[in-house]
């Protein structure tokens, strides 16, 4: 477990005869921004839950930042911060004020550096010259923004984010996607658990996928989607013919539509399927290979659609 911000071994909660996260062994190396994916209901918040001492597993181990939970609890939660189901702030007061009275319930804080570092997290999420605008008036990425500043008014070794893009525009999207990048180059750990494919590819360097309580596969980013396998495609008026050449040469699962031939290229150079082709004389109108998406890779795993626009 030496270098996990996240550990845990065997975690299971069951609600009654429900299962809701069945034995999941989940390690997220220290400095990752671990993609915790799935879909609504897979037990991504129970799980985030559990580790942050917010509900109790029915078995099962947890560790964060190398010290056991909930034993260490109030010697470790200092040094996470955590966004989950969504900001909550009182509408009729200020950003500033919102963290102030966050800030003030921290019993592990300078008072006398509060300003100063109340300040500092809205300039971090860019909200600073907002910070006396009233809460109620904040569009739904500031109030996200705010939150993420809420988590962030000391410094965090670990960063919890549940949903942290979801409802927001495109511009607000990538005003997070933009602050978790920079969190992670100055060394913070960031798990950020959505539903959202399209942003976990661009953000994360690590990907576990949940499904119905069980974590399918985990590991980093180009090894979890290598488990999704390169498709190879050619465009053709002769597309039965094009797909027989492509069977002989080994590549699997080839399906033919009207004008085109495609197959799971496995071990196969490319540019054998189009010197195959040319030789027994058919024509080749196009050609290309398509690398695996996450959407293939949980399709792959679990024979189910997945919510890739939330």
């Amino acid at each position: 477990m030496t270098g996990a911000a996240i550990a845990t071994t065997g975690l299971t909660k069951r609600f009654g005869d429900q299962v809701a996260v069945d034995s999941l062994d989940l390690l997220v190396p220290a400095g990752a921004v671990y993609g915790f994916l799935g879909p609504n209901g897979s037990g991504k918040t129970t799980t985030i839950r559990m580790l942050l001492g917010l509900v109790r597993p029915t078995s099962g181990e947890v560790s964060l930042l190398e010290r056991r939970m909930p034993a260490d609890l109030v010697d470790v939660l200092p040094r996470v911060g955590a966004l989950v189901e969504g900001p909550a702030f009182h509408p009729y007061l200020s950003g500033r004020d919102n963290l102030a009275r966050l800030d003030s319930v921290d019993r592990t804080t300078d008072p006398r550096t509060a300003r100063a570092r109340i300040d500092g997290a809205l300039d971090r999420v860019g909200l600073l010259a907002a910070a006396s605008k009233r809460y109620r008036a904040y569009s739904l990425g500031m109030r996200q923004r705010l939150a993420i500043a809420g988590a962030l008014l000391r410094p965090r070794d670990l960063l919890v984010l549940d949903e942290p893009t979801n409802g927001l525009d495109p511009q607000g999207t990538r005003e997070v996607r933009s602050l978790v990048g920079s969190l992670a180059q100055e060394g913070t750990t960031v798990l950020v658990s959505s539903h959202l494919l399209s942003e976990v590819e661009q953000m994360c360097s690590h990907i576990g996928i949940m499904h119905v309580g069980r974590l399918l596969v985990q590991g980093p980013s180009a090894q979890v989607r290598a488990g999704a396998e390169t498709q190879a495609t050619v465009d053709t008026d002769q597309p039965a013919a094009a797909a027989e050449i492509m069977r002989e040469l080994g590549l699997r699962d080839v399906r033919v539509t009207a004008r085109s031939a495609t197959g799971a290229l496995g071990r196969v150079a490319p540019e054998k399927i189009v010197a195959g082709c040319v030789h027994q004389g058919v024509a080749v109108l196009g050609f290309r290979t398509d690398s695996p998406s996450l959407e293939d890779l949980f399709v792959s795993l679990t024979g189910e659609g997945f919510d890739v626009s939330g």
